[in-house]
């Protein structure tokens, strides 16, 4: 599972990024909207670029800048861009994406942000039918299956692939005249498109968008499919025949940045589950999704905390960087003076720690530094955005109290995690989440805090006003899976194709 043992947190699988732009080097411009989306993924990192009908690739382990030294020798205009993370570092290293296939039409290249639940059983299908498998992920079935597809256009194959998915996938794909971005019908991921000069940019974020320069359109929607050539940009439905009352309206649209009327009737007839926690915490900052900008959200959450539970205290502190907005929203709806008490080594870097290899509490202090003279003595409000499996939390207390903290309450951002997700984090098993096991009285005595509070369900909801619509993936929290998963995920089993 993709969890941060020191940090007690999971993180996003990836991020993906596209660029169409006949005045922009590809390989440069793509590198930098990497940067922008490197908190999406610190293990790997690829870049494709169109040249003369061929696909050039740079790809490595590590951070951006250490797997993707080279990339001014990638000459092109039209190309794709990956960061991931893996469990324990990356050791196949045709495990690092984008992957790239052949089809009748020629070389095309895909990067993917998601998880597929109906990956394994997929392969299966296609490992029978002569497929050869070079990779470990289920990302390489979207390759196969647009392959095989006996359809008249590369659009087709996308769009009669993606309708066999289940799952979350963004997607950014690139072939030798075209760029195209696709968001699952669900929207469980993030994407967006931006102008450019002489093009347009598809990113998991917006803030990739403005660290290139461009400009934000909009968001693109769930089961869209956006390709973009030298005639401009076009909105195809991938969304499945039989979720739509009418396949006609599939129309094609070439407006930058407005859907037609019937476009946007195809869009409004399945419910976005776009994930909660892309706004509690996987996002940056910076970023606006699906309209609501991430900052707004992650403020309103900490003034939402302070409404709910009116502690009197000292001081509001963040455990630095998950909670730092919402200590800042609590502390100016409360009254109570913000203060930084922990501070975070930006030089330990992220590592992946099992107990049996170090000490967690080390580890823990490694990562932290606690300023004394700022909690010694204090009432301290914790802000922070979750809870998974409890051992920082409950590390981090047991520093302040060692600092002189009189009390110490938490308080968290989100509702308890209590199952596991399958849609692009890949969480453990439900019993090594507290909230599965405990009640909250006794994590909060696990803990070590004299008081805990999560964030009401409508109090989060309270904290996105300007979402269009307030359809969220919260299965994290209930269970409520709005795609299909299969027992090879739930029970933790082996899968055998037979």
């Amino acid at each position: 599972m993709k969890y941060d043992g020191v940090l007690d947190t999971w993180y996003e699988e990836c991020g993906v990024f596209g660029l169409y732009d006949t005045s922009l080097p590809a390989g440069t411009t793509i590198y930098e909207g990497l940067m922008a989306l490197q908190h999406r993924g610190q293990e790997g990192a690829g870049i494709a670029v169109v040249h003369e009908s061929q696909i050039d690739i740079v790809k490595g382990p590590g951070l951006v800048k250490e797997a993707l030294q080279d990339v001014s020798s990638l000459e092109g205009y039209i190309g794709i861009g990956h960061v991931r993370y893996s469990t324990t570092g990356i050791e196949n290293p045709c495990d690092i994406q984008p992957i790239v296939g052949e089809a009748q039409w020629g070389a095309f290249a895909v990067a993917h942000n998601g998880n597929l639940t109906n990956a394994i059983a997929l392969r299966c299908e296609l490992e029978s039918q002569g497929c050869v498998f070079t990779t470990t992920m289920d990302s390489e079935v979207i390759v196969h299956l647009i392959a095989r597809c006996q359809t008249q256009t590369m659009i087709e194959a996308v769009q009669q692939a993606c309708e066999r998915l289940e799952g979350a996938f963004s997607l950014t794909i690139v072939t030798n005249e075209m760029l195209i971005g696709v968001r699952d019908p669900h929207g469980y991921r993030p994407l967006c498109v931006g102008d450019m000069n002489h093009g347009y940019a598809l990113a998991s974020e917006s803030c990739a968008i403005e660290a290139i320069e461009g400009t934000l359109l909009r968001d693109v929607k769930p089961g869209e499919m956006l390709v973009i050539d030298a005639t401009g940009l076009r909105s195809i439905p991938i969304i499945k025949a039989d979720l739509l009352e009418d396949r006609t309206a599939s129309e094609d649209v070439t407006d930058r940045a407005v859907l037609s009327d019937k476009q946007q009737d195809v869009y409004t007839q399945i419910e976005q589950h776009t994930c909660v926690f892309e706004y509690i915490y996987f996002a940056h900052p910076t970023s606006v999704i699906d309209g609501q900008s991430v900052s707004e959200v992650r403020v309103a959450m900490g003034r939402q905390l302070a409404k709910e539970v009116q502690y009197e205290a000292d001081i509001v502190m963040p455990i630095p960087n998950s909670g730092t907005l919402s200590a800042q929203g609590y502390a100016e709806e409360s009254g109570i003076p913000y203060r930084e008490g922990l501070v975070r080594n930006p030089k330990v870097l992220r590592t992946f720690i099992e107990p049996n290899k170090i000490s967690r509490e080390e580890a823990v202090r490694r990562k932290f530094s606690v300023v004394s003279d700022v909690v010694q003595g204090k009432r301290i409000v914790l802000i922070d955005d979750s809870i998974v499996r409890g051992t920082t939390s409950r590390h981090i207390v047991s520093i302040l109290r060692q600092a002189g903290a009189k009390e110490v309450y938490l308080c968290l951002t989100s509702e308890p995690v209590r199952y596991p997700c399958y849609f692009g984090i890949d969480t453990s098993d439900a019993k090594d989440l507290l909230a599965h096991r405990y009640s909250i009285e006794e994590i909060r005595q696990y803990i070590g805090v004299d008081r805990l509070y999560y964030l009401s369900h409508e109090g989060l909801m309270q904290s996105m006003k300007q979402l269009e619509a307030q359809h969220l993936c919260v299965a994290c929290f209930t269970g409520d899976y709005p795609s299909p998963v299969g027992d090879e995920y739930t029970k933790g089993g082996t899968y055998v194709c037979r």
